[in-house]
């Protein structure tokens, strides 16, 4: 069946993608948000403030495994924030977690809404993996074992790297991403285009077309994990079953992990828990993939 991605008028539509709204104490959940990222930073050695290209936002931390342990597979994450917000600072509470499991991790700054636009962000995000897959090897990580995951926005982010279209442009194999976790992901961006969201994504609905990773999916991808909050709004929950159902439909590999118990905002610290059924799919994912 098709998901309700607009909802009765522009009123309920405003109210299902405010994902503040959705919590009791959004300051509160960011708080945690931080601390739990501190922690994990202050855990785990990392070389900081990589620069993947000129602009004073491209930028990342790279966290490296054990040497016995290297060349090991990367997780690249992307920090949500709905484009405008946050920083990678405040988004590597996995970090320690998957360092232990033998993952290293980069996460990811790039240029916020409306300083730039999401046809410029999508080229950064793409610029950050070019330059990790011609540089992996000089941090200990593998560049043919590289997978990306995003919260929120950032799933928007990193579902943009499903599409066959833009590899060669930068010196890179086809099948330079080897996984994609998304997690409350925005897929199809065009209903944002007549409510709030607008008024820093400043995007036409064919320009958000364009940029909609639900309507752009390749022949054969790779494997992508699923997941959205229980608690999250009907918009984000979805967004979500609706791209799973399209990848399904194209018979592209995915997979759609249940929870029940998280909001918004601290369903990433799931991938900070080894025992979390989220964290147990992404590390099955990267440890499928072939040495």
């Amino acid at each position: 069946m098709p998901f309700d991605l607009t909802f009765a008028d522009l009123a309920a539509r405003a109210v299902q993608y405010n994902a503040r709204a959705s919590v009791a104490d959004f300051d509160a959940e960011m708080a945690s948000y931080a601390a739990l990222a501190a922690r994990a930073r202050a855990a785990c050695p990392g070389i900081l403030d990589l620069p993947y290209g000129m602009g004073r936002d491209e930028r990342l931390d790279l966290f490296p495994v054990q040497a016995a342990r290297q060349p090991a597979p990367l997780l690249v994450f992307v920090h949500g924030g709905y484009w405008r917000s946050q920083r990678k600072e405040d988004a590597c509470s996995m970090v320690r977690a998957f360092t232990h499991a033998g993952v290293a991790v980069a996460v990811v700054e790039y240029t916020l809404l409306p300083e730039a636009t999401l046809a410029e962000v999508v080229r950064e995000i793409r610029s950050a993996v070019a330059w990790l897959y011609h540089n992996a090897r000089t941090y200990g990580a593998d560049p043919e074992r590289i997978h990306v995951c995003g919260s929120s926005a950032g799933a928007h982010l990193a579902a943009m790297l499903l599409a066959d279209t833009w590899q060669a442009s930068y010196r890179l194999p086809q099948d330079v991403i080897k996984g994609i976790v998304g997690l409350s992901g925005l897929y199809d961006i065009r209903p944002l285009c007549d409510i709030g969201v607008n008024d820093w994504l400043r995007l036409h609905v064919e320009q958000a077309a364009a940029l909609s990773p639900a309507l752009h999916l390749p022949a054969s991808a790779p494997d992508v994990v699923l997941c959205v909050g229980g608690l999250e709004t009907d918009g984000f929950r979805h967004q979500t079953f609706d791209f799973h159902a399209r990848l399904r439909a194209r018979g592209l590999p995915v997979q759609l992990v249940d929870n029940t118990h998280c909001n918004h905002f601290n369903l990433v610290s799931e991938l900070a828990e080894p025992e979390s059924a989220l964290f147990r799919a992404t590390i099955g994912m990267i440890g499928n993939t072939p040495v």
